[in-house]
C-alpha cells in the first residue's frame, strides 16, 4: 500500500534528535512554559520574518486568540474563504462574530480578492485568509482593500509552513498569523500544537496573557483569558523538525513537480503551478476529477490511499444550518470534486511512478 502520509517514517528518520529533545525535557524539571517553548518562539518568529511567536495549544485556538485580541467581538463581521476547513470558521464564531463566506479562484483555491470588496460592510473588522494545500494567497490586492477599508488581516497558516510570497514567508504577510502543528502539518509534533506570528508588540503582550488564563504574572489575572499553553514536549520535537521544513518542503515540491509532469488524463484537472514554485509548498497534492468516488476506488483497488480534503463544504455542515439554503457553486464543485494524492517528504519516486500509471490508466 502507498500510504496516503508515512507518519512514521517521516519521525523515525530523526527518532534519534526527537528522543535526544524529549530528554532535555524530561532532565529540565520545568514542564509548562518553559524554555522549549521561549526557544521555540525565538526560532519561529525568526524563520517566520516576525518579531514575535507565541506557542499555542492547537492552530483553532491561535486564530480565535487573534480575533479576541484585536477586540473582534458579537456584531463584528469576519470575510473568510467559503471552501476553507471548518476551523477558520469556528474561530470567527468562537468569539461571537459573524463569518461572511467569499468563494475562492478555481484556479488557486485560495479567496478571490475581486470577491472580497462586495462582502465588506460597516460590520467588518478583518480577512481571514487561508493559504490553502500550501499555495500562497495573492496578498497585495487584498492588502489594498484592507487598507482601503481599514480592516486587519489575519492568516490562517494550518497548511503553508515556509511558503513564501516575494521572499517573505506566510506568518509574515498580514498583521497576525495562526498555525498549526498538527502532527500531518509540514511542520508537524507530535500531538496538537499551535502558535501565533505577528510584529504587533501589543497583540502579541495580551495573547501571552490570554492563553494563560489572562496572567502575565502568576496569581494576578488582567482578563478573563484561556488555558491555551504550546506544551513543552511539542516544542522541544517542533525545534528539531523546523531544522528539516525547507529540505521536507522542496521534496514536496520535487514529487509535486512529477505528478505535473507525467499526469496525463483528460478526465483529471491537476493543481495550478504558480510561477515561483516558494509560492508553494504542497502539503496537499489536489486534483478534481468530475466521478471522484471512481477514481478513489481505482486507485486503493491499486493500493494507493487517498484522501479528500474536504467532502462537505462548511455552508452544508450541521453547525452551520443557517447556511442550508446558501449557495457557493465554486465552492460546492471543488468539494465535490477534489481528491488528495500521497505527497510527503519521505515519498519514494517510485511510489510516485505508481501513482502516475494508476491516474493515467483510469
Amino acid at each position: 500500500m502507498i500510504p496516503f502520509l508515512d507518519l512514521k517514517s517521516m519521525n523515525l528518520q530523526i527518532e534519534e534528535e526527537i528522543k535526544e529533545a524529549m530528554n532535555r525535557f524530561i532532565q529540565s524539571g520545568w514542564y509548562v512554559l518553559g524554555k522549549e517553548v521561549e526557544s521555540f518562539e525565538r526560532e519561529f518568529a525568526a524563520y517566520c520574518g516576525t518579531e514575535h511567536c507565541i506557542g499555542v495549544a492547537n492552530g483553532l485556538d491561535a486564530l480565535m486568540l487573534i480575533l479576541k485580541g484585536y477586540g473582534i467581538k458579537e456584531g463584528d463581521e469576519v470575510i473568510v474563504p467559503s471552501n476553507t476547513y471548518i476551523a477558520s470558521i469556528l474561530a470567527i464564531s468562537m468569539v461571537g462574530a459573524t463569518p461572511v463566506l467569499v468563494e475562492p479562484d478555481l484556479r488557486t483555491y485560495n479567496i478571490d480578492p475581486e470577491e472580497i470588496q462586495n462582502k465588506i460592510t460597516n460590520k467588518t473588522k478583518a480577512i481571514l485568509i487561508v493559504h490553502l494545500y500550501g499555495r500562497v494567497c495573492e496578498i497585495d490586492p487584498i492588502r489594498e482593500i484592507a487598507k482601503r477599508n481599514r480592516l486587519k488581516i489575519i492568516e490562517d497558516c494550518a497548511q503553508s509552513h515556509g511558503v513564501q510570497y516575494n521572499q517573505k514567508r506566510a506568518g509574515s504577510l498580514g498583521d497576525a498569523a495562526g498555525f498549526s502543528f498538527y502532527p500531518g502539518k509540514n511542520l508537524g509534533a507530535l500531538g496538537d500544537a499551535g502558535a501565533v506570528t505577528t510584529d504587533d508588540g501589543d497583540l502579541a503582550i495580551r495573547l501571552r496573557a490570554l492563553r494563560n488564563y489572562g496572567s502575565l504574572k502568576k496569581y494576578e489575572n488582567v482578563e478573563k483569558g484561556f488555558n491555551s499553553r504550546l506544551d513543552e514536549i511539542q516544542a522541544a520535537v517542533l525545534r528539531v523538525k523546523l531544522k528539516y521544513l525547507e529540505e521536507g518542503n522542496q521534496r514536496r515540491r520535487e514529487i509535486a513537480n512529477f505528478y505535473l509532469q507525467h499526469i496525463q488524463n483528460p478526465k483529471i484537472t491537476l493543481p495550478d503551478l504558480p510561477l515561483d514554485e516558494l509560492q508553494h509548498v504542497w502539503h496537499l497534492f489536489v486534483v478534481r476529477c468530475p466521478d471522484r468516488q471512481h477514481l478513489s476506488e481505482h486507485l486503493l483497488e491499486r493500493h494507493i490511499q487517498t484522501l479528500i480534503h474536504y467532502p462537505i463544504p462548511p455552508h452544508k455542515q450541521e453547525a452551520y444550518l443557517e447556511w442550508k439554503d446558501h449557495s457557493y457553486p465554486i465552492s460546492e464543485r471543488i468539494h465535490r470534486e477534489v481528491l488528495s494524492l500521497p505527497i510527503s517528504p519521505v515519498m519514494e519516486l517510485t511510489q510516485a511512478e505508481a501513482v502516475v500509471k494508476a491516474i493515467n490508466e483510469y
